[in-house]
């Protein structure tokens, strides 16, 4: 097989640079409600020679001879191959969500709040039968196109090669196997401190024992609304101005960041990030809502957001917009679990019994951590070479042994994030949990508040993703990316 020259692999990096700058500015204006349809199409055609099944062939020829560089050309070369397969079915999707609406007990409510409405709603039965009804539009008009997803998928791999979707990523180097150990070890050490944990907490704000709860009463019980005055929605981007002030960073002087906090009826009303430029310009998008979920997320993504925004200029396309993806959702997750931080807290806002809330809050992450390390261990399977018609059972049972709780089987697959995204997630809260101990130690309890601490994280922003979250962590701390880091720091939080 043919390699790429040196001189197309430089015109193949300018052009991926523009191929994601147009995606990322499609998705920001879709989804923070400045454009109805979500127009991927014309994109993917506008730069369809960037993903054909000969690119991707050449691409792969020179991964085995360049290295890192043209292996994350190669990986995008391909996920750019398969979205272009499914990018019909994904504008559907989107489209539908922002246009589906449920009637129950006379309102009309709109797919992308059903979520949003159980959760805040405090009647067990309407959550109930707000869940029946977007369970109903998903089967109804989204689970069909999910499957043909999966199928184009299938197909699309053996086209590039590899016996499966997994077989596939395991070529682009990622560590599949080894972080699904850890998911089994993970699971199976946290399990009793789990059960603990979140029959106290469903006891305390549902009022129900975790034996009895259901796939509805999720969403309220981390709404956590009696936390609600702790965490207002005027005080939101205040806080996060005067945190990142406290590292020498000035917010409102960033030229190359723009807040969107506009209200819009079919704006997202979770907060989230754009790169559209990185680092030029990055786009951190929220409704500013207030409670604790809504400061999680501003969190979290205005972590991507200083990542994106410090990221070097001078750094090739694959180490400013590629690479490993723990390594911007290890900044994110830094940001956002630094709500859950007593000395934060008593710094930030007026608020009382820091640490209850802290216990509680590393209650639910231990929650998400299991959810993830589950669906990880499922996709796993999923991705394999088995037949999609037995997955959606897999589904059912590899959520509810981790949680609990029984899960909808209509979920199989829109609970899927492509390009095994779930170890990026899960990889991330090992780093953070590691960096987080690190930076204790160094800079102290309050590190937060020490512009030295500030200048650190900016000459490893500065790094964008050219090194791996491994290699970040090993040359700051010294220490192995183990999950495990995550069940002691949980289990010490919760026991005190």
């Amino acid at each position: 097989m043919a390699t790429a020259p040196v001189a197309e692999l430089e015109a193949y990096r300018d052009e991926a640079d523009r191929f994601i700058a147009a995606l990322d500015e499609e998705y920001y204006l879709h989804f923070a409600g400045l454009k109805e349809d979500f127009e991927l199409s014309p994109i993917y055609e506008r730069f369809s020679d960037l993903t054909t099944l000969d690119a991707c062939r050449r691409l792969a020829a020179s991964a085995e001879i360049e290295g890192r560089g043209a292996r994350e050309l190669w990986r995008f070369g391909c996920e750019g191959y398969v979205g272009d397969l499914t990018r019909a079915e994904a504008e559907e999707i989107a489209g539908l969500e922002a246009s589906l609406t449920a009637t129950v007990d006379g309102e009309e409510i709109g797919y992308r709040l059903i979520r949003p409405s159980i959760a805040n709603e405090p009647d067990r039965g309407r959550r109930e039968e707000l869940d029946r009804a977007r369970v109903s539009l998903t089967e109804e008009h989204l689970n069909e196109r999910y499957v043909r997803i999966a199928q184009a998928r299938k197909s699309a791999t053996k086209e590039l090669g590899a016996p499966s979707y997994r077989d596939l990523y395991m070529r682009f180097g990622f560590p599949l196997e080894e972080l699904g150990r850890q998911c089994e070890r993970f699971l199976a050490d946290t399990e009793d401190m789990y059960v603990r944990a979140m029959d106290a907490l469903f006891r305390r704000r549902v009022g129900i024992p975790l034996e009895q709860a259901k796939r509805w009463d999720i969403p309220r019980l981390f709404r956590a609304n009696e936390w609600d005055t702790g965490f207002p929605g005027e005080k939101m981007l205040p806080a996060l101005e005067s945190t990142l002030a406290g590292l020498g960073i000035e917010l409102g002087g960033q030229e190359n960041v723009h807040l969107d906090i506009e209200s819009r009826p079919t704006k997202s009303p979770r907060a989230f990030c754009a790169p559209i430029e990185v680092p030029g310009r990055v786009m951190l998008v929220i409704q500013p809502i207030g409670g604790p979920d809504d400061w999680h997320a501003l969190f979290h993504e205005a972590g991507h957001t200083e990542h994106y925004a410090h990221t070097s200029a001078d750094l090739p396309v694959e180490s400013r917009r590629l690479g490993d993806n723990a390594v911007t959702e290890g900044w994110a997750m830094l940001l956002e679990l630094l709500v859950n931080e007593p000395a934060w807290l008593e710094r930030r806002l007026d608020f009382a019994r820091p640490e209850d809330f802290a216990a509680e809050a590393s209650a639910g992450q231990l929650y998400f951590v299991r959810r993830y390390a589950a669906k990880f261990l499922y996709e796993l399977e999923l991705h394999g070479e088995t037949e999609l018609e037995s997955m959606r059972a897999r589904y059912v049972e590899r959520m509810q042994d981790a949680l609990k709780i029984e899960v909808s089987g209509v979920d199989f697959l829109a609970d899927v994030d492509a390009g095994f995204y779930s170890s990026s997630y899960l990889r991330a809260w090992a780093f953070e949990s590691l960096l987080r101990s690190f930076l204790r130690e160094e800079f102290g309890s309050a590190w937060f508040t020490r512009r030295e601490a500030g200048s650190l994280l900016r000459e490893l922003w500065a790094e964008g993703q050219r090194p791996t979250a491994d290699e970040l962590l090993a040359e700051v701390t010294g220490a192995e990316l183990e999950l495990g880091a995550v069940a002691d720091r949980i289990g010490e939080t919760i026991r005190a």
